[in-house]
């Protein structure tokens, strides 16, 4: 059994949502860019990124939520004002980050699978 619950989001106030449903539980989150019809994302960092941070959720060393949020389309991502870069800092997607701390991976750090799996296993 996987040792986390994965939650999938679409925009800032589901993301929200999430965070208060699973509060007080141990919460990673993904920040991509948001996917079309046919499941592909206008970011290939953040396509690239997937699979290493989907392999480094196997060895979370404790039971956690990870949620899975799509920022939206480019146009909302590129604008200063949208609320990920106001209210939560991210800046850049992909950012993989442990909610309620510092620590997050951003852009290429996202695809090295020895940083990802650092993240997930640091308490």
């Amino acid at each position: 059994m996987a040792a986390y619950q994965e939650v999938c989001v679409c925009g800032f106030e589901e993301f929200n949502q999430a965070v208060e449903q699973h509060e007080g539980k141990r919460i990673f989150a993904l920040f991509v860019g948001s996917k079309d019809t046919e499941g592909n994302s206008w970011c290939p960092l953040c396509t690239k990124a997937e699979p290493v941070i989907r392999e480094g959720l196997k060895s979370a060393s404790q039971e956690c939520v990870f949620i899975y949020c799509q920022v939206g389309d480019k146009p909302y991502w590129r604008d200063p004002n949208n609320d990920f870069r106001k209210k939560l800092n991210v800046t850049s997607v992909p950012t993989l980050l442990k909610y309620g701390t510092p620590k997050k991976l951003v852009d290429a750090e996202c695809r090295q699978a020895n940083l990802v799996e650092m993240l997930f296993c640091e308490d």
